[in-house]
């Protein structure tokens, strides 16, 4: 039987569940209910770190003991997860018994295979990062050399420590990083970590005597340290345990004891799901510290994905510009499978990505609203106005567009694995949205009304047994990412909520259209639209303005002298008679991927969904101004009857309109300031 071992980094508890570590639990959580319903054996694993000096001095300011300050926090995350329909199997302190013995087994491993010996370090630390720096790792900062995550200047640190062989390993982590080319994904980062490890590695301080609050080193007899220095006054120094060796054990004690099944099922890990600013540690630490204790190549974590970071309403979350987000409270007020949606959605993990309270809303109304709310209220609607008293809806004349949606439906099936299994939820969500914009454009073109008008019962009841069975499809592939919603929508379909089971593969649907009436109800829309009324309330809720407010140090505009640009006043284009300008067709887009043009700093193509049956392909000059990752998702207008034309070689059916600046580098695009539904004509 197939087994999945995907993990969190475990969260220190410093600070509180915010929305960066909701993220990569969500994703973890979404790809664990994901290998569920293929019927594989799961552990989702996630937890907190609780020792380090940030941890003692932070106790210390507040009074309290390490331990119970760490009790408390620990305890946020625990009862955030559940909030946000997170699932992990095993939740894992670092100040835990069950971890505190592996770690010490690791580091005896370690020790006896000759890799840790005793020194003394002199150098560079950051409280912050916990982590030691060079001075080649810094970064200019208001005239400082500061640390590259904090921006704080980092301490100069001299004391007895014990060393891990790191430089030992150089060449055989590059080995494995070329044995094993998908270890570190995205590929970017792979690059990342393979140049920093050719550049040459320093042995690792990985042990402390300035504070205690940390797992005490094992064995520590002063006969071991030979080589600490001085002499004598190191006897009575206890040593504690860097707090990375720690920290990424926790991988390993979370499998249990010598005698645990869970010992050799759940290893290695499929996927360590990290941030970005903890990429060294994951790629290289700690497949060392493994390779030293004596786990071969096979037996090392298997992929760590990187992701990036987000950004709120284009800045910097911050507690001074007041936008930090409460992932909590968005689930109060807008739902917690909505925030789900909208983070897997919005967001091409592996890359920066930009949280918007207004394009939440937006996309809440486009995708769940419009598209897949109406395709289930509407359908469910038909059944009970068109074949009420019909016990059984049986796809008996069947045609061209039947073939199209099962086909549509085979498409989303293929695409929705093949996104999880890479990782990529969004391009698993976009794969079942395209069995949804398919269902809704059945619809419109089966129209079953008017078959019901003009007598055809059996191409009425095909009709809608077909789209039923496409939204069973869909109540299926939704559920990694908005179980609630599954649940809601197969109530609806009369049908009972999804269980998984090892060794059943839920995701092995067959299409059949024949469907039972009996238990069809139409309820309450699962999506309500949100209106501008509706917006204002939400975000009044939630402390939000609509626009990014301005840091209290920053200028205010009224004190602020325009700047005389110089341009030269526009020429008022000629006139044209309203006939011509009707010609036009001007037309809602909502984007849907984004790449750059090869060779080309300024050109991305665009797919953009204008309602029709495909995508449009559109060649856009905007590069130098937009990443292509911030615009998935963005609601833009587009001239939807221009004449096609071929641009780098790629044919380009449409422009998406941008107001121009100074520069080809300060576009602003033009987009509906209330969502609307793609391919709504802008008149």
């Amino acid at each position: 039987m197939d087994r999945f071992y995907v993990t969190t980094p475990i969260y220190y508890v410093n600070d509180v569940p915010h929305l960066g570590t909701a993220y990569t639990t969500i994703v973890a959580d979404a790809l664990a209910r994901f290998h569920r319903l293929r019927g594989s054996q799961v552990r989702f694993l996630t937890g907190t770190d609780e020792h380090g000096e940030k941890i003692e001095q932070r106790a210390k300011e507040l009074g309290v003991a390490p331990r119970a300050f760490v009790d408390g926090a620990s305890q946020k995350f625990r009862e955030a997860w559940p909030h946000l329909s997170c699932t992990p199997d095993d939740f894992i302190r670092t100040t835990e018994d069950r971890h505190v013995r592996v770690v010490q087994d690791l580091w005896r491993k370690c020790r006896d295979a000759g890799a840790i010996y005793a020194g003394t370090y002199r150098g560079l630390y950051c409280v912050g990062c916990e982590a030691y720096y060079t001075e080649k790792d810094l970064v200019e900062h208001e005239g400082a050399q500061v640390c590259p995550i904090h921006r704080t200047k980092p301490q100069v640190l001299e004391e007895p420590t014990y060393f891990f062989k790191l430089s030992a390993f150089q060449d055989r982590l590059l080995a494995f990083y070329e044995k094993y080319p998908s270890f570190v994904a995205p590929e970017t980062r792979r690059n990342e970590v393979i140049s920093f490890v050719k550049g040459g590695l320093q042995d690792l301080s990985v042990s402390r005597t300035s504070f205690s609050w940390g797992i005490p080193v094992p064995d520590d007899d002063p006969e071991r340290r030979t080589g600490l220095g001085r002499s004598g006054s190191d006897k009575a120094e206890k040593h504690v345990m860097y707090v990375w060796f720690d920290a990424l054990t926790n991988y390993l004690s979370a499998r249990g004891e010598e005698t645990s099944v869970l010992r050799t099922t759940f290893w290695p890990p499929d996927v360590h799901l990290v941030g970005k600013d903890i990429l060294r540690f994951h790629t290289i630490y700690w497949p060392a510290f493994l390779m030293a204790a004596g786990f071969p190549d096979e037996q090392l974590p298997k992929k760590v994905f990187v992701h990036g970071w987000l950004t709120i309403n284009g800045q910097k979350m911050s507690k001074s510009l007041r936008n930090v987000v409460e992932p909590l409270a968005l689930a109060r007020e807008l739902g917690t499978d909505v925030v789900r949606f909208y983070l897997l959605r919005e967001i091409n993990f592996g890359q920066d990505g930009d949280f918007s309270h207004a394009q939440l809303i937006a996309r809440y109304n486009a995708e769940l609203a419009d598209s897949l709310g109406n395709l289930l209220n509407r359908n469910l609607g038909l059944v009970t106005k068109l074949r009420a008293d019909q016990p059984t809806l049986a796809a008996t004349a069947k045609g061209p567009l039947e073939e199209k949606l099962e086909e549509a439906a085979r498409t989303a099936l293929a695409g929705a694995i093949a996104g999880f299994v890479e990782v990529a939820p969004h391009k698993a969500i976009e794969a079942i949205w395209g069995l949804i914009r398919a269902g809704n454009k059945y619809v419109d073109e089966a129209a079953p009304w008017a078959e019901a008008k003009k007598g055809e019962n059996a191409r009425v009841d095909t009709i809608l047994a077909t789209t039923l069975e496409a939204l069973r499809w869909i109540s299926v592939l939704v559920w990694p990412v908005m179980p609630s919603v599954s649940d809601r929508m197969r109530a609806q379909l009369g049908l009972p909520a999804l269980a998984t089971a090892q060794g059943t593969d839920a995701l092995a649907l067959t299409w059949t259209p024949d469907r039972p009436t009996a238990g069809l109800t139409v309820g309450q829309p699962i999506f309500p639209k949100i209106d501008a009324d509706g917006q204002a309330r939400i975000f009044a809720a939630l402390g939000v303005t609509t626009a990014p407010e301005v840091p209290a140090e920053a200028p205010k505009a009224a004190d602020k002298k325009p700047e005389k640009k110089g341009r030269a006043p526009i020429e008022p284009a000629k006139e044209l008679a309203y006939e011509e300008f009707a010609r036009v067709d001007l037309r809602i887009g909502t984007v849907l991927s984004c790449e750059r043009v090869p060779k080309s700093d300024k050109l991305l193509k665009v797919q953009v969904d204008l309602g029709e049956e495909a995508p449009r392909q559109v060649v856009a000059g905007i590069g130098k101004t937009f990443a292509p990752e911030a615009l998935v998702g963005k609601q833009v207008v587009v001239v939807a009857n221009l004449a096609p034309a071929k641009l780098m070689g790629l044919e380009s059916r449409g422009m998406i309109l941008a107001v121009r600046g100074e520069s080809d580098a300060d576009l602003a695009l033009l987009s509906p300031t209330v969502a609307r539904a793609a391919g709504s004509r802008v008149s």
